[in-house]
């Protein structure tokens, strides 16, 4: 059985209608439901997230740096190189989302 064919008793279930669509939105067009109303965002979820990705990832650099301080290995180095990089990201995120809390 095709996409638009009847179905084998003859009935209509398998055709698709282009009538029966909801209309498709357009960016910077107001939506036409309610879903402003109902719509949820995660920034707290997400700032618990970051918060605790910025603890783990700065408390990483600090013993991956007196790890390679103390026997001096390139490795340890650039693990520490990295945790500071994840924990920018972290501190960044955590200031976008405090900015679009005050916008609220």
């Amino acid at each position: 059985m095709t996409a638009g064919s009847p179905g084998p008793d003859g009935d209509d279930r398998g055709r698709e209608d282009h009538e029966d669509r909801e209309p498709v939105e357009e960016p910077g067009r107001e939506p036409a439901g309610d879903e402003p109303l109902t719509a949820r965002s995660a920034l707290g979820l997400r700032a618990v997230l970051s918060g605790v990705a910025l603890v783990a990832a700065a408390a990483a650099a600090i013993v991956f740096g007196i790890i390679a301080n103390r026997d001096g290995s390139g490795t340890a180095w650039g693990a520490a190189v990295v945790c500071v990089v994840v924990a920018a990201i972290a501190a960044t995120d955590l200031a976008v989302i405090a900015r679009r809390a005050r916008g609220r």
